[in-house]
């Protein structure tokens, strides 16, 4: 399995929707578990990477 370059400050578009309804979330840190933050609501969420890898549909890279 590749595993997938994320970094702080990506925007990831994930599969299925928080339960606000926004499927966007932001990176704050990057490990074997990352760090995101919904968009919409601001709710912090760590997930194993293994985990947040099979959810991602689309990483739109930052501008750093």
């Amino acid at each position: 399995m590749q595993i997938i370059k994320i970094e702080v400050g990506d925007l990831l578009e994930l599969k299925k929707p928080h339960p606000c309804g926004e499927k966007i979330f932001k990176v704050l840190r990057v490990g074997s578990d990352v760090r995101i933050v919904c968009q919409s609501c601001g709710r912090d969420l760590t997930l194993d990477r293994i985990k947040l890898e099979k959810a991602i549909k689309k990483i739109v890279k930052s501008d750093q």
